[in-house]
């Protein structure tokens, strides 16, 4: 396009205008930082618990850039699939990163690091509240069965909990844990399509086991919802064991990422 000089007599008051008053964010930020009455750095210290604590963070930002697998190049530019995949390798990578730090306390730098990251991820239940609800739960026993193996990844779990008809009402869940005095097990069912559980995190593809929330019948009598440990995949072929039909819910407007899904017991029989 050529601008003729008619055109720029036209724009030249506009323009002086404009540039009268511009000035540089870059500036007007930099002044205003140097009005402060007090080091920024000695209040960061002071929010986290002190001078080594902010140092221990500034290092654990360097180990996220350091490394490749936390790249956001073409982010924006990721399938759905890709995202998946993508959060996963970061999830697994955090553990590896964890498990190499001289720290007195792992589970909270692997959570700092978890916030540096800005994606959710297909291990976030877990951590959140798969073993976390052992810990808190779990008799010493069922935490030497359960947690050990699951600190160690050597099986990931979900919380399911939200069903098609009801989420955080607890007491209308319909998902039922029937006992059966005779054989000391429980039985699992969802006895209408609404008590199908839908959107537990990493159940759609990641985890082999979840917390159940169900109703625990016996005896023909309501004991309300209880925590129930299943396993979800068989952990050499990772596909669904029988009883058991789970799944992908697919695309969402947000967190995909993150494998949401859908779970549906047949009958299946727990000891």
């Amino acid at each position: 396009m050529v601008i003729d000089d008619r055109t720029r007599r036209l724009q030249a008051q506009s323009n002086a205008a404009i540039k009268a008053v511009w000035s540089d964010p870059k500036q007007d930020l930099a002044m205003e930082r140097e009005k402060c009455s007090f080091d920024s750095t000695d209040l960061a210290a002071a929010l986290l618990g002190g001078h080594e604590q902010l140092r221990k963070r500034a290092m654990l930002v360097e180990v996220l850039k350091k490394d490749p697998v936390f790249s956001k190049d073409g982010f924006y530019h990721m399938s759905r699939e890709q995202r998946y995949e993508r959060a996963l390798q970061i999830g697994l990578r955090l553990v590896e990163i964890v498990q190499t730090l001289d720290s007195d306390d792992p589970f909270a730098d692997g959570e700092f690091m978890h916030t540096c990251i800005d994606e959710p991820l297909p291990t976030d239940l877990h951590w959140a509240m798969y073993t976390k609800a052992i810990q808190n739960l779990a008799t010493v026993e069922q935490q030497e069965q359960w947690l050990t193996p699951a600190l160690m990844m050597q099986h990931v779990g979900t919380y399911a909990q939200t069903e098609l008809g009801h989420g955080t009402f607890l007491r209308g869940l319909e998902t039922t844990a029937t006992y059966d005095p005779a054989t000391q097990e429980f039985i699992l069912h969802s006895p209408t399509n609404t008590a199908t559980k839908w959107w537990p995190g990493g159940l759609g593809k990641t985890c082999s086991h979840a917390i159940v929330m169900a109703r625990l019948f016996t005896q023909g009598q309501d004991h309300g919802p209880h925590p129930f440990i299943v396993q979800l995949r068989d952990l050499d072929t990772h596909k669904p064991v029988a009883g058991i039909e789970v799944g992908d819910i697919g695309s969402k407007f947000g967190f995909n990422a993150i494998d949401n899904g859908f779970l549906r017991f047949g009958i299946m029989d727990m000891s």
